[in-house]
C-alpha cells in the first residue's frame, strides 16, 4: 500500500476506466510511457494518464466546451494540460475530446 509523499505511477484498470469513457469519440489506446500512459485518440496523442488522473492537451476548441476546466502540468517541468476530473458525463467527455482532437496537428511521420 502507497503512503503519502511516494510518486504513484497509475493503474492500468484506471487508464482502461478512462479509455472506455471516451470512446464514443473514437478509437481510443493507450501506450506505457515511463510508467505513466500516453492516451491516444485515432492514433493522435491527446493526453497522458499520470497519478491515476486523466490530463489533455490544451487547445481552444477544448476550452470553449469545459470553459472552468483547471490546468495542471501532469509532471514535474511539463506543459500545463486540461486535468479532466469529471469523467462521468460521457456524451461532454467525447465532444471535448473530438473539438479537441480536430485542433491538434497530425502527428509527423517518424523516419526510418
Amino acid at each position: 500500500m502507497m503512503t503519502g509523499g511516494e510518486d504513484m505511477a497509475s493503474s492500468v484498470e484506471f487508464t482502461e476506466y478512462v479509455c472506455g469513457q471516451a470512446e464514443g469519440a473514437g478509437k481510443v489506446s493507450y501506450r506505457r510511457m515511463f510508467g505513466e500512459y500516453g492516451i491516444y485518440l485515432d492514433g493522435k496523442f491527446i493526453g497522458v494518464v499520470c497519478d491515476n488522473q486523466f490530463f489533455v492537451k490544451i487547445t481552444k476548441a477544448g476550452e470553449e466546451i469545459l470553459p472552468e476546466c483547471p490546468k495542471e502540468p501532469p509532471y514535474d517541468g511539463a506543459k500545463p494540460y486540461f486535468l479532466i476530473e469529471e469523467l462521468e458525463d460521457r456524451e461532454l467527455l467525447c465532444r471535448f475530446l473530438r473539438a479537441s482532437f480536430e485542433e491538434l496537428p497530425v502527428p509527423k511521420p517518424k523516419k526510418r
